[in-house]
């Protein structure tokens, strides 16, 4: 099993998740963090610290959510390791909830 960033944490990127990690194994995009699955070693501590309630289990990833299993995967590829947690975005509680945000993200 693994641990999966989903749409919600897109424009959010609250980064508390970051700094609960025991193995470094979350990647920093624009505005959307991505964990590892090579690197995830499946604690759990990643989770229930998530604000935006982003995170999931790869096996409880809810139907509408099972494309970011992959993407995880490939971004995590592309983008760097972030190991500190930054500020979110200012504007990241207006985006906390909203549906419809894989547009948005940047690559």
């Amino acid at each position: 099993m693994t641990f999966v960033v989903t749409e919600n944490c897109i424009k959010c990127k609250f980064q508390d998740c970051v700094e609960a990690c025991p193995v470094n194994c979350f990647h920093e995009g624009p505005n959307f963090l991505v964990i590892n699955p090579s690197e995830c070693i499946d604690c759990g501590v990643c989770e229930p610290v998530c604000p935006a309630k982003a995170i999931y289990p790869l096996e409880e990833l809810p139907a509408e959510q099972a494309a970011f299993a992959a993407l995880n995967s490939e971004l995590a590829a592309e983008w760097p390791v972030i190991t500190i947690k930054g500020p979110p975005p200012v504007d990241a509680s207006t985006w906390d909830g909203k549906r419809g945000k894989l547009s948005l993200l940047e690559r």
